[in-house]
């Protein structure tokens, strides 16, 4: 089969892979979109109780709802936040369903390749397709072969470790039983029981970590919930800056939810221990120490719930030559503009298919697993990489170099929170970001959008 009739295969029907089989879609290619659980935005569905800080406006792709239109789909208020739930059911598996039998379900990807080539050989290269191996829910295996390759996969599946080195402290994979790397959902009758009563150590300093915190607390002030206690552990002090923007953040959703975290430490609902890097768990009992690297021992705890972070599943990718950046492990040229070392979520400008190049060509990493290990993401961001990317492989070079993106002016924030409290939720809209300005951005060119 010529190259050209061969499909652009993307793993992942998460919210960037769906936008992107939608624009490709638009400019006449052919997609197929590989995904590794039984439905669309799996996941999401995984952090389905938790409610995002964009709003439905902000995470609609516009080449996605014309797609939808037809079918008689309307989008949400726009104004209103969707739990990841919502956002699977109304949004995603809709666009899913539209796209038919170019998605398949139960296919994981396993290994991309160039057809006869490893990553070793030189001849004739790019001439070759991409051979992409899938395991199927049946534990079968298939060769497919690509034009191209859109990974979508996210970074989900691999959350960081415990340790404060980046590896797994000593002893944490032993006491996996009493460690969760996912916010609790404290609605579902076997987690509640699970963290009431206990105390429960809470390990990071980001939104998710806020949002187990508020969880916490607002579980010890129930009826069921008398001596949940929780014990924060972060691995640097506390300063201004620790829980956000509070009342005067340009997020207002976000900084609701730092507020509740705040709130859980001066309630006297959690304690505060700074500066902890974990090296070691240890048993005490049925209970769990904490051993920091400076020999710190801590109390015991019942639960370990640790929030630090997510990173991108690079194995099934060793055939192929990316070029990453040495530390967050994004496309180099991307990288600079959100090294959280460098850029807070407000100096990072739209990008497309030249950030996201790699010395492999036709191959590109989207969506959150483009950003590595990066904190920050956000949906519109993922949209517009796939939209210039699809025009890159349509041929349309221009339309793929012109970034036009329409992004709220504080920037590009990502995370998510429980703030469904109606006085949480401001009168604006507020969303990820504040009221988006529309912004028109020359190739190459930042623009200031403003702190978040």
């Amino acid at each position: 089969m010529p190259e050209q009739q061969l499909p652009v295969v993307v793993i992942g029907a998460g919210p960037t892979g769906l936008a992107a089989a939608a624009h490709l879609v638009g400019r006449g290619l052919d997609p197929l979109v590989l995904e590794a659980g039984a439905a669309a935005g799996s996941a999401v569905r995984a952090w389905g109780h938790v409610r995002l800080f964009s709003t439905w406006s902000e995470v609609v792709d516009p080449a996605a709802e014309k797609l939808l239109a037809p079918t008689g789909w309307v989008r949400p208020d726009g104004a209103t936040y969707p739990s990841g739930a919502d956002w699977a059911e109304r949004y995603l598996q809709p666009l899913a369903d539209v796209l038919g039998d170019r998605i398949r379900y139960g296919a994981t990807v396993t290994g991309v390749s160039r057809a006869g080539r490893d990553r070793i050989v030189d001849a004739d290269r790019e001439s070759q397709p991409f051979t992409v191996l899938i395991e199927t829910a049946d534990g079968s295996e298939e060769r497919l072969l690509a034009r191209a390759v859109i990974d979508a996969s996210g970074t989900w599946a691999t959350p960081s470790p415990m340790g404060g080195d980046g590896l797994p402290a000593l002893g944490e994979k032993a006491a996996s039983a009493r460690v969760s790397y996912r916010v609790p959902d404290l609605k579902d009758p076997a987690e509640r029981a699970r963290y009431a009563g206990k105390r429960t150590a809470v390990v990071g300093s980001g939104a998710s970590a806020f949002t187990a915190l508020a969880a916490l607390a607002d579980l010890s002030e129930s009826d069921d919930g008398a001596g949940t206690h929780a014990v924060w552990i972060l691995r640097r002090g506390i300063s201004g800056s620790t829980f956000g923007g509070g009342a005067a953040d340009q997020l207002p959703a976000r900084g609701a939810l730092g507020l509740a975290a705040k709130a859980a430490v001066d309630g006297g609902h959690a304690d505060a221990v700074t500066g902890f890097r974990t090296a070691a768990v240890e048993r005490d009992g049925e209970r769990l120490v904490l051993v920091g690297e400076d020999g710190r021992r801590l109390d015991p705890v019942d639960e370990v719930i640790v929030l630090t972070g997510l990173r991108p599943d690079l194995s099934f990718l060793n055939e192929l030559r990316l070029g990453l950046d040495e530390r967050l492990q994004a496309p180099v040229a991307l990288a600079p503009l959100i090294d959280p070392n460098q850029h807070s979520c407000g100096t990072v400008y739209p990008h497309g298919v030249n950030e996201l190049s790699h010395p492999e060509k036709d191959v590109y990493l989207v969506g959150m697993k483009s950003y590595g290990r990066a904190p920050t993401f956000l949906a519109m961001t993922g949209y517009e990489q796939v939209r210039s990317i699809a025009a890159a492989l349509a041929g349309d070079r221009e339309a793929a170099e012109r970034v036009e993106l329409t992004l709220p002016e504080t920037g590009v924030c990502g995370g998510a929170g429980l703030f469904d409290e109606p006085e949480a939720t401001p009168a604006d809209g507020g969303g990820c970001c504040a009221t988006p300005a529309t912004l028109t951005i020359g190739t190459g060119a930042p623009a200031s959008s403003g702190g978040c």
